[in-house]
């Protein structure tokens, strides 16, 4: 089965669901908005718009699902305000809001929580603001999903990393790979890795982040914009602990099954996540290489690992916490691969790993955001 029919964040609004444990896709939602608002405000400042097409990419569902548009429309009524413009109904701009993730992405949640968002826009923005008509685009945005020159913002946060498949080199059954893992015991780059598997990691980054960049220039008008806000690492090194350690140790609980005879160590073998945390040079080189847009700033902010918790120094609490927020986005993967019979028992291992590994060290996420402009 293809990626794009399995990959998906949990659903529901159960304890280890996506809406009760993405506060650190909050988090990064939170450090763009300033970058969100300034492109936003570039691209009114550029155009008279009667028909404004905005899409978000990867948009999930849950709590964070409508904060992108949200931010948006304030930055457009914030600079209304302050122009002092009085718009009658009949000059108002039109937003076409598309929400886009995979096909088996939780679109009804987000339906659900359309009235109240609807009711809260007019309350806030007053009925004169302009229409705002959302509609779902399921679908891979490593290819095209709008019509040319539909569209002149694109947001996505905290999609990209994403891979569209696992690197091909790495792709193999437990029966091809006996004897011959490349990338034997791990699920992801590690310190132990071979320089094959670094290698077939950053190509696949390279050949989609280059699809998603074609696929966007021809549905992005001249002089629109994209915000682009992904998990990516300070250095150019991909081995680092800090890009790797929490792979790392869902790799070692899933060793853990093995020795209890739970699960084959030949699926682990074959068992490599579809993610990629690239640095800020990749993405100028390989936004430069395909050439239809402009770099307009890149910047790096560090993210707490456990943003869901306080200040209190409770080791097992913080390890449940990032445990759940790992689950979340990856449990699609784990259970169309090992079962779903294992999945409580391997995170509960996973979060015993996190604890300890917090006692000696503490590691936050780095949030690459970069914000491009499509050539005229």
């Amino acid at each position: 089965m293809e990626l794009n029919q399995i990959l998906h964040m949990n659903k529901g609004d159960g304890k280890t669901s996506y809406s009760q444990n993405s506060q650190v896709q909050g988090k990064i939602l939170s450090v763009a908005k300033p970058i969100i608002h300034e492109a936003v405000l570039e691209i009114l400042s550029s155009y008279n718009i009667e028909s404004m097409g905005i899409a978000d990419l990867g948009c999930s569902s849950g709590p964070n699902t409508l904060l992108p548009i949200s931010y948006i429309m304030d930055a457009i009524h914030a600079k209304r305000s302050s122009l002092g413009l009085q718009l009658s109904p009949s000059s108002t701009t039109e937003f076409r809001v598309y929400l886009n993730d995979l096909f088996s992405n939780d679109f009804n949640a987000i339906f659900m929580s359309l009235p109240a968002f609807y009711n809260n826009l007019k309350q806030e923005k007053g009925p004169e603001f302009g229409s705002v008509f959302v509609s779902a685009v399921p679908g891979s945005f490593h290819g095209r999903l709008f019509p040319a020159k539909t569209l002149h913002f694109v947001h996505s946060s905290c999609s990209i990393h994403w891979l569209s498949r696992v690197p091909p080199a790495l792709s193999n059954t437990p029966a091809e790979a006996a004897g011959s893992a490349l990338n034997k015991g791990k699920i992801y780059i590690s310190k132990t890795s071979p320089q094959c598997v670094l290698d077939a990691y950053s190509l696949q980054f390279h050949e989609d982040f280059s699809s998603f960049l074609k696929s966007r220039a021809e549905e992005v008008v001249g002089g629109g914009r994209m915000v682009l806000s992904l998990i990516g690492r300070p250095s150019s090194d991909p081995t680092t602990r800090e890009s790797c350690d929490q792979w790392e140790l869902l790799a070692h609980a899933l060793m853990t099954l093995v020795t209890e005879g739970l699960i084959e160590e030949g699926k682990v073998d074959v068992f490599n996540i579809p993610y990629y945390a690239p640095c800020a040079q990749e993405l100028k080189l390989e936004v430069q290489k395909e050439g239809s847009f402009v770099m307009d700033r890149v910047e790096g902010f560090e993210i707490d690992r456990d943003a869901g918790g306080g200040e209190s120094d409770d080791m097992v609490a913080s390890g449940q916490r990032m445990a759940k927020s790992i689950r979340v986005v990856a449990e699609s993967m784990l259970e169309y691969h090992f079962g779903k019979d294992i999945m409580d028992h391997l995170f509960r291992k996973y979060a015993e790993l996190l604890r300890d590994h917090l006692s000696k060290f503490r590691t936050n996420y780095t949030s690459l955001v970069i914000s491009v402009i499509r050539k005229q």
